[in-house]
């Protein structure tokens, strides 16, 4: 299999390191280069838990770029940050493969553009873990029989958007199988603003933040006499790497983004 060269973007944080370990112990992966905000000019290995990975560290991703001349480009930074590096990979032939969330549909239709016009590959997930895919294609089937939905996402208290790129991901999914509804009584209201959360044709979405948690997320479907719930827990960032593996792998074979892992997955 031909050995894929790839840049890390965001190697210090949790998912990061994750990523680092993953493309190091992947026989046809290559790390080329590190993308931070700090520590140019470094190698990675003079970072505490980064021994024996003697790539160099770059502030800037275009000089990056050049310089180590990557397949693809590995993103697990901030919102901001990864709309920017993702746009800048595209420009420069360089696949990305995102894991940050908070796209909106139009920067996504216009990345989706200049993906078609360099014809490479780009993808775009909300969530890289196979079982949250699973879990929102599940969710899909049951809510052509359910109209009554509520999705509650729970995360880390350093999350930086609300509600999750994995929420909005499932409510739109839902939205392709069922009719927008307004739910609850049709005389409802809020004493305290918020109390029934966001709303997305009807569905309503709570985002709960603490210390402790990693990524969970339920769909609650309620019918007559009856509930159903859909749930997905990752206990580690681990759980997300088997999804960014089969993603740089893919992302090699495309010449158009795709947004969202169920796109790719068998």
């Amino acid at each position: 299999m031909e050995t894929i060269k790839i840049v890390i973007a965001g190697p210090r944080g949790r998912m990061g390191r994750e990523a680092v370990s993953l493309v190091q112990n992947t026989e046809h992966f290559e790390l080329v280069g590190a993308i931070d905000r700090i520590n140019n000019g470094t190698l990675l290995h003079e970072i505490d838990g980064f021994q024996n990975v003697d790539v160099p560290i770059y502030t800037d991703i275009v000089e990056c770029f050049q310089e180590t001349k990557p397949d693809v480009l590995i993103d697990l930074t901030t919102p901001e940050t990864g709309k920017y590096h993702t746009e800048v990979a595209l420009q420069h032939g360089v696949r990305p493969v995102v894991g940050t969330t908070g796209f909106s549909s139009e920067e996504l239709e216009r990345l989706s553009a200049l993906a078609e016009e360099r014809q490479i590959g780009a993808i775009i997930a909300p969530n890289f873990a196979v079982g949250a895919v699973l879990m929102m294609k599940f969710s899909q089937m049951a809510a052509k029989y359910f109209q009554d939905i509520e999705i509650i996402e729970l995360h880390h208290d350093q999350k930086l958007d609300a509600p999750s790129g994995t929420a909005v991901k499932t409510a739109e999914l839902l939205s392709t199988v069922r009719e927008p509804k307004k739910q609850g009584h049709p005389d409802e209201k809020e004493t305290i603003q918020g109390a029934r959360g966001a709303e997305q044709d009807g569905i309503r979405i709570h985002s709960v933040r603490l210390p402790g948690l990693i990524a969970h997320q339920e769909v609650m479907f309620g019918g007559n006499g009856q509930m159903l719930t859909i749930r997905h827990d990752s206990f580690n960032r681990a759980s997300f790497m088997s999804g960014v593996k089969l993603s740089v792998d893919t992302v090699m074979k495309l010449d158009l983004l795709v947004y969202g892992l169920e796109n790719i997955i068998e």
